[in-house]
């Protein structure tokens, strides 16, 4: 697969998603962009706003496997990963996977269970296994976790721990559309144009091998050794600044590489520029920092602080 039929066929995958997801197109683009990369996505937004279609929207693209978890806060790990039973009839124990045994799940309003229901994600989604019973088995290749979670100032939300947010490569905000794009939206729903099985009735884009060759390709990617540094500037500077109390570790100088370089893919380019990075920089960090108290209390925002800390790095030109 050439670069060009890449694009043509990333192009039509985002323009059936934007079909369902209206006004959101730079919500769309970052979703692509973690499934070419190879990577996990947490999306946030208040309820309403789609979260869930577009994951199941993307679903509808991909002929692979599919599975969804209510996140609650009765949710128990292994009903995430599986356990051990014992079958009467075989007169032996035998393994239940669970659903993360697939190539995309959806884990819905994640911070809606506990702490210790969070954590049986972490091992899935590092190392892309599950171990049961001290036995450790594979999980399917392509495997992508698209989690969903609402702000965690509403009711019932339990804040993600630090150690799970940095196993996401991005972490992208969905907002309220536009008065255009709202309006669109609600004409298209309510004269049953678009319905919930919308997606469910077009014919797969993407098969996983498809796709497995689409990542393959993204991480061949040439990248220029002056824009690797200046990518690595970026997340160092993180740590050098007063305005940010926790910093940004190298996994995110790595996630930041692979998210420009699939970035690269979709724009039909067989090599990252500077724009690359720094476009994609703010969804790979922002969850991977933590703002001091005076930024807090000046009302500023994570993004307007990185934006502060991005333009004080000298972008090379290459």
């Amino acid at each position: 697969m050439d670069i060009n039929l890449a694009k043509d066929k990333l192009n039509n995958i985002k323009n059936a998603l934007n079909t369902v997801l209206i006004g959101q197109e730079n919500v769309v683009d970052q979703v692509l962009i973690a499934l070419l990369a190879n990577g996990h996505i947490l999306i946030e937004g208040v309820p309403g706003l789609g979260k869930t279609l577009l994951v199941r929207a993307l679903s509808g693209c991909f002929a692979g496997d599919f599975k969804r978890i209510q996140f609650t806060a009765d949710l128990m790990p292994s009903d995430i990963t599986g356990h051990v039973m014992y079958d009467n009839e075989a007169n032996k124990f035998r393994m239940r996977s669970g659903p993360v045994f697939t190539n995309l799940l959806l884990a819905d309003e994640i911070n809606r269970a506990p702490a210790k229901t969070q954590s049986a994600l972490l091992e899935v989604m590092q190392e892309r296994q599950v171990t049961i019973e001290g036995h450790a088995k594979d999980l399917p290749h392509p495997f992508m976790v698209l989690a969903t979670q609402n702000p965690i100032d509403q009711e019932g939300t339990y804040p993600l721990p630090e150690a799970q947010l940095d196993r996401f490569l991005m972490k992208v905000f969905i907002e309220y559309p536009s008065l255009e794009n709202e309006i669109a939206l609600s004409k298209t729903v309510t004269s049953g144009t678009l319905s919930d099985d919308t997606f469910l009735k077009s014919d797969p884009i993407v098969t996983p091998d498809e796709l497995l060759e689409l990542q393959k390709m993204a991480s061949n990617i040439v990248i220029d050794d002056q824009v690797t540094e200046y990518a690595v500037k970026l997340v160092r500077a993180t740590r050098e600044n007063s305005s940010i109390q926790h910093g940004a570790g190298p996994r995110a100088s790595i996630a930041l590489l692979r998210a420009a370089k699939a970035k690269a893919v979709i724009n039909g380019n067989d090599f990252v520029t500077p724009d690359d990075v720094k476009a994609i920089a703010y969804p790979v960090i922002r969850h991977r920092i933590s703002i001091s108290a005076e930024m807090e209390i000046n009302g500023l925002t994570h993004d307007q602080v990185l934006l502060q800390v991005f333009n004080q790095v000298e972008a090379p030109r290459v």
